[in-house]
């Protein structure tokens, strides 16, 4: 049998050192913009490629389903990547780089949030809806590793983690997913946590 220990080891100590440099008061902002669209039941639209995709997936239903189950309003999150047929016609007939924006064009209201999940903060099809988003008056909250790309500077809120390293990078994505999550089951939902 192999030894993978020492590697293991090295995983861990390097996520635990990215988790104590988060940002505390940039997570507690964003848990307010969330906290303000679900009063005024606004959408909340989320994107990302890959892994991030996965991620903005399993926002929607920790938020629509998870916590949504136990109030009496309901989160309104809007996966632009969860319809595959919708993505492959847009890549297919407009381009690639048009599947997240095409899909907010005439849809955007007031007050309504973006969520933008990008590794390396400069997917081009990630950008390009930030930047309408933001034309539009939509504030954006972007979800970044590395040094967090374009999409670090021109989010209006940024959930950085600090750290060269997409596993890393994407562990964190859904850790403020789970820690968002579970400040609203006690905050909202009067729930300690929930087990399954």
């Amino acid at each position: 049998m192999e030894n993978f220990t020492s590697e293991i080891q090295c995983y861990l100590d390097h996520e635990v050192a990215v988790l104590r440099s988060l940002e505390v008061e940039k997570i507690n902002q964003v848990l307010n913009l969330l906290l303000e669209a679900f009063e005024k039941e606004r959408i909340i639209y989320i994107f990302g490629n890959g892994g991030s995709a996965a991620t903005a997936s399993h926002y929607q239903n920790d938020f629509n389903k998870g916590i949504s189950e136990y109030t009496q309003k309901k989160f309104r999150f809007c996966c632009l990547n969860d319809n595959v047929a919708t993505l492959m016609a847009i890549a297919n007939d407009i381009g690639y780089e048009e599947v997240f924006r095409f899909q907010l064009t005439g849809k955007l209201q007031p007050g309504d949030l973006v969520i933008a999940i990008s590794g390396s903060g400069n997917s081009k099809n990630v950008i390009n809806a930030v930047e309408y988003a933001k034309k539009e008056g939509s504030i954006v909250v972007g979800l970044t590793g590395y040094d967090g790309g374009r999409l670090r500077q021109i989010a209006d809120y940024s959930l950085h983690a600090p750290v060269n390293s997409m596993q890393i990078t994407e562990d964190i994505h859904m850790i403020f997913d789970h820690l968002m999550m579970s400040v609203f089951y006690k905050t909202l939902c009067g729930k300690e946590h929930l087990g399954g």
